[in-house]
């Protein structure tokens, strides 16, 4: 393996300025370097004016056996999520999956929508004049001021919203992402305990048949950053039945075709990095790993490594299919039956960028030593809660 560079790197834009970024696309015009293709370590100059590890990226990290084992495993286990956060960007009112919906109070990467019930109410409401419709919010005493009164669209929605029409929660565009492996309690939509997630459980000799690629994933951890390994390790061994075999992680993301804004990632291991594989089929330009404060990107390829403090900002620069890269697509056998009118974004593409972020939920050493075995071992496709 060729000896890696080591480049050292300023603050480019300030904390303020970056974080003001949150959620948006970037592009390559945040580079101040050349892309990163080579094997090489990046360091940045702190406020104190300390050299601190940003990344370290690796070539050709795996043999094709392992790429093969982690394409056969886990391909098809990168599931619909509306739940990205802001990674998944800006709602865009344009796409297909949001067109088919009614969407409310929406507010950047976030969006409430119509329930059933809420469109069925516009669809009765839209035969109101704007005189009934006014009736209407006197007798369901709702407040409105003084320019919304005039327009019709403005007051159905108020009524709509007032007999509990609008969704309950909000969520963010439709990506191909899923977490597998474990995750500590949560109670975002259910009291839910520790646990391997459903799509662990669901796909668990999968998962098993899988896991010689994951290992590789944490010998090139273990490997470029022995410190950092070693303290997440003997967080990961307080709670050994929670972490993944063989391994520092509890928890390993799934992306396919995911183009992330920027974000920062939450709910990992303070004390760790991130660390990301790709495997690719067919052809594609583009989607680095950028880290705009730092003006450095990663071209992270089928096959490379990459440890990063993913506690910085981050995100891709746009995913391209050149002429001759769709050309070469369209003749690639399909491995998918997806249905491009779902309106996931990225699906609707014939080459397959899946990415895999392994790490260790900060959380997970909260969970007991003693869980219900239901939770930690292959179920059928019924939610155990």
């Amino acid at each position: 393996m060729p000896r890696p560079r080591k480049i050292i790197v300023p603050k480019y834009l300030s904390d303020d300025q970056v974080a003001s970024l949150e959620g948006k696309w970037i592009d390559e015009s945040y580079m101040k370097h050349p892309v990163i293709d080579y094997n090489c370590d990046v360091y940045y100059i702190d406020d104190n004016g300390n050299e601190v590890l940003l990344l370290k990226f690796r070539k050709n990290s795996f043999t094709n056996q392992l790429l093969r084992t982690g394409w056969k495993s886990y391909k098809d286990l990168a599931k619909p999520s509306r739940g990205r956060g802001a990674s998944a960007g800006p709602i865009d009112t344009t796409s297909i999956y949001w067109k088919k919906r009614n969407i409310v109070n929406t507010n950047k990467w976030s969006t409430g929508y119509l329930t059933p019930t809420g469109n069925k109410m516009k669809d009765d409401l839209m035969d109101l004049t704007i005189i009934q419709l006014q009736d209407k919010i006197k007798d369901l005493n709702i407040k409105v001021n003084d320019i919304d009164i005039n327009y019709k669209d403005s007051l159905i929605y108020l009524i709509i919203k007032k007999q509990n029409g609008f969704s309950k929660m909000k969520v963010n565009n439709q990506v191909a992402s899923n977490p597998i492996g474990y995750y500590e309690a949560t109670k975002n939509f259910a009291d839910l305990p520790c646990r391997l997630t459903h799509f662990t459980r669901t796909n668990y000799q999968k998962y098993k048949e899988g896991l010689p690629f994951i290992q590789q994933i944490n010998n090139m951890f273990s490997k470029l950053i022995p410190d950092s390994y070693n303290k997440q390790l003997e967080r990961a061994n307080q709670k050994p039945h929670l972490k993944i075999p063989g391994t520092c992680f509890s928890t390993i993301t799934i992306n396919r075709n995911f183009r992330t804004a920027l974000h920062k990632d939450a709910g990992d291991f303070k004390g760790g990095f991130g660390n990301l594989t790709v495997i690719e089929r067919g052809k594609y330009h583009g989607g680095y790993t950028i880290l705009p404060q730092f003006g450095v990107a990663v071209d992270v390829r089928s096959g490379d490594f990459l440890a990063m403090d993913v506690h910085q900002w981050h995100s891709n620069t746009p995913i391209i299919e050149t002429k001759e890269d769709r050309l070469y697509n369209e003749k690639l056998d399909p491995v998918y039956n997806d249905n491009p009118e779902v309106g996931t974004v990225g699906l609707d593409k014939k080459y397959t960028r899946l990415t895999f972020v392994c790490y260790l939920r900060e959380k997970i050493s909260n969970c007991p030593n003693q869980i219900d075995k239901r939770y930690l071992e292959a179920s059928d496709h019924k939610k155990i809660v």
